[in-house]
């Protein structure tokens, strides 16, 4: 089960303000690229599940060799800006990983793959295809002991804004960046959808 605090800037300004202040406990940018799968028949998102490819390469990578990882996202929600979702990764090689993208049938193909094996056992997928996906442009910091991640989301509708945080404590961390956020001025408010459900809705939250 992975536990986040989910909290929504509303607008770029806030955003780098944001990065702007935290700027001294940055560790790493990254360059993500998603993509999502469903089930031909919707065996997935009919279940609440989305399958996912990411890439992911720091910005100052030379060699454009990008991370790449698969995940399964189960069961997920969202409530007064923490979210839980069952969710597993495993490593991906990214030639194959992007041969997916447009032979979606290859994924099912990968028989070491013990998140393909759930997807075809539990959800009774036979076949996938791709849903598109989105960018986003992840700035990590280590604050007050913690990893904070600050997220800029590009979808073909717009750009959404977000700080998550890991935690096993959510609620005491929600506390702890609300009262940074407020006390610099930041307005935010609480997520109340993840990433891919605002790009399947297709349009930004209001």
């Amino acid at each position: 089960m992975e536990v986040e605090v989910k909290l929504r800037l509303p607008d770029s300004g806030s955003h780098q303000k944001l990065s702007s202040l935290l700027s001294p406990f940055h560790t790493k940018t990254l360059i993500q690229e998603n993509v999502f799968f469903d089930g031909s028949n919707s065996e997935l998102s009919s279940n609440l599940a989305v399958l996912r490819l990411r890439f992911s390469n720091l910005t100052n990578n030379s060699t454009n060799n990008p991370h790449s990882v698969l995940s399964l996202k189960a069961k997920p929600v969202i409530s007064d800006g923490i979210s839980r979702v069952e969710e597993v990764e495993e490593p991906l090689d990214s030639t194959l990983a992007r041969a997916c993208i447009a032979e979606p049938w290859r994924l099912l193909s990968v028989d070491s793959s013990s998140i393909i094996r759930r997807v075809k056992e539990e959800f009774g997928v036979a076949g996938l295809v791709c849903l598109g996906g989105f960018r986003n442009v992840r700035a990590v910091y280590e604050w007050q002991g913690l990893k904070l991640e600050i997220d800029e989301t590009g979808y073909d509708f717009g750009t959404c804004y977000e700080v998550e945080c890991e935690s096993a404590d959510p609620e005491r961390v929600k506390l702890l960046i609300e009262r940074f956020l407020e006390e610099n001025g930041i307005g935010f408010s609480y997520s109340e959808m993840s990433k891919f459900a605002i790009f399947r809705s297709g349009k930004l939250p209001s």
